[in-house]
């Protein structure tokens, strides 16, 4: 592992970054502690989140989010679901 300063790190970032994305193990000091660079995969979709933040089936999620619509749609029927304008003043004065 190539271990640096903070300050060598800072120095030329964009450098270790790309050696790190290429797979190098690359640390930097931070006290008596090291904190490695490493590459994490990142989940875009709802979905991905709920599963693994909530360990939740695919049939529990769908049964919430076919819950939640009805819910909504109840709501928004019954005048108590408003639409954003835009305008956060407006919104906290409702």
């Amino acid at each position: 592992m190539t271990t640096l300063s903070p300050t060598k790190a800072r120095a030329n970032l964009t450098h270790w970054l790309k050696r790190a994305v290429a797979g190098e193990d690359i640390g930097i000091l931070c006290g008596d502690k090291v904190v490695a660079l490493r590459t994490v995969r990142v989940f875009s979709e709802d979905s991905d989140y709920a599963k693994r933040e909530y360990g939740v089936t695919d049939a529990e999620l769908k049964a919430f989010v076919k819950r939640e619509n009805a819910r909504n749609a109840r709501d928004r029927r019954a005048g108590r679901l408003t639409r954003y304008t835009g305008d956060i003043n407006a919104a906290i004065r409702d």
